[in-house]
């Protein structure tokens, strides 16, 4: 008898092989890391145990850095396979991080465009969660949709090496990382773009400073950080100079698809419990789930997830085939963000003042929702884009 599929799953289905593992980690994010986040959320000491004891139970059952490649300590799962237990990952913004996947990006960004001594001391430790990693891209004073007018500079020192000086917020988890990827201009001018490039800071250096936190809807994790001539290795130069936006082209197209992949499970969360709302909610004349406006709510969000994960799923198939995937990662990227907000915010509906407070995880769901239609570019940049090349398209 073949195992029943939830409602929300739609096409594509779950590959067999994977079905098993998905199963685990999907497990794994409601037993373990769920009841959790009220703690990780909060941040500080307590958090980072919490994580460490969630890191350590998931290497034993082994669920550890389930994508990373295999000769790093990872389990070298290709992304089309990946891509189902990301979702079930994503169900909690804690999961990629207490299963150690979450530094996918920079170890790949790392392999593929780093030196010999870039390639040989960091990757592995940031496989094992022995390093911890951030990206900073955007500056506080230029639009963050426009690399090309990036101020933050790096000047050649005599050693051979870099002097970096600038400014970067809104950079994830900054604040303790020992590793941070800046773009940073190496050469020309606002808005050249040749002269831009991306540097692998140590945050250990003389003049890195983190400069505050910047809560986001009241979540924490977003960073501003300043360099103050920085000095930074010549070889922690990645790729070529100048080279620095076909990197971050490569990362966001990746790092973009993930995201969509994780939002989809934290939509099928809300789902779940707006539909066990509905059922379980008395009125004197029934479960709300009689109401037709509650049915309306429980259609259109039905509708969203269904209509949104073949895009998503799109976008993974191009990718994993090396194939362009700009149209595809577009799409997918404004249609995973906008459905995520109207499946929490319909969700919070349904349940009414309890929606709102801290009983249910609604409220952090659907700030997840709002930020995603500006993380990664803004919805707006995202169809104007896709826009140009299909106007361009043979």
């Amino acid at each position: 008898m073949q195992p029943e599929v939830p409602v929300t799953a739609g096409l594509p289905e779950c590959p067999s092989d994977v079905r098993e593992l998905k199963d685990r980690v999907a497990d794994f994010v409601r037993r373990r890391v769920v009841p959790q986040e009220p703690a990780l959320d909060r941040g500080g000491p307590d958090a980072a145990a919490v994580l460490r004891e969630l890191r350590h139970e998931a290497k034993e059952q082994g669920l550890w850095a389930l994508p990373l490649p295999a000769e790093l300590g990872g389990q070298g799962l290709p992304l089309r396979s990946y891509a189902h237990i990301a979702e079930a990952e994503g169900a909690s913004d804690h999961g990629p991080a207490a299963l150690g996947s979450a530094s996918l990006l920079d170890v790949q960004m790392l392999r593929r465009h780093g030196s010999a001594r870039v390639r040989e001391n960091y990757p592995r430790r940031l496989v094992a969660a022995e390093l911890r990693s951030s990206y900073a891209m955007t500056e506080p004073e230029v639009p963050g949709t426009d690399p090309f007018l990036t101020q933050t500079r790096a000047e050649p020192a005599p050693d051979g090496g870099w002097t970096v000086t600038g400014r970067k917020w809104f950079a994830s988890g900054a604040g303790d990382a020992d590793l941070v990827t800046v773009l940073t201009r190496t050469g020309g001018a606002p808005p050249d773009r040749d002269g831009l490039s991306l540097l692998l800071v140590p945050t250990d250096a003389p003049g890195f400073r983190v400069v505050r936190e910047l809560p986001v809807l009241g979540a924490g994790g977003q960073w501003e950080i300043a360099l103050d001539e920085v000095p930074v290795p010549a070889d922690h130069l990645l790729g070529e100079p100048g080279k620095a936006l076909a990197i971050a082209g490569e990362r966001l197209q990746l790092g973009r698809t993930l995201r969509c992949l994780r939002w989809l499970g934290q939509a099928r969360r809300a789902f779940d419990l707006m539909r066990e709302r509905a059922l379980t909610r008395t009125r004197s004349r029934g479960p709300l789930g009689d109401l037709q406006l509650v049915q309306h709510h429980l259609f259109d969000a039905l509708l969203a997830l269904r209509t949104t994960r073949p895009l998503v799923y799109e976008a993974v198939a191009h990718l994993d085939a090396g194939r362009d995937a700009h149209v595809e990662v577009g799409l997918a990227k404004v249609a995973a963000a906008r459905m995520l907000q109207q499946v929490a915010d319909s969700a919070i509906q349904i349940h009414g003042a309890a929606g709102l407070g801290p009983d249910t995880a609604l409220p952090g769901l659907f700030r997840t929702g709002r930020m995603a239609r500006i993380l990664d570019g803004p919805d707006e940049l995202h169809v104007v884009s896709v826009a140009r090349r299909v106007l361009r398209s043979p």
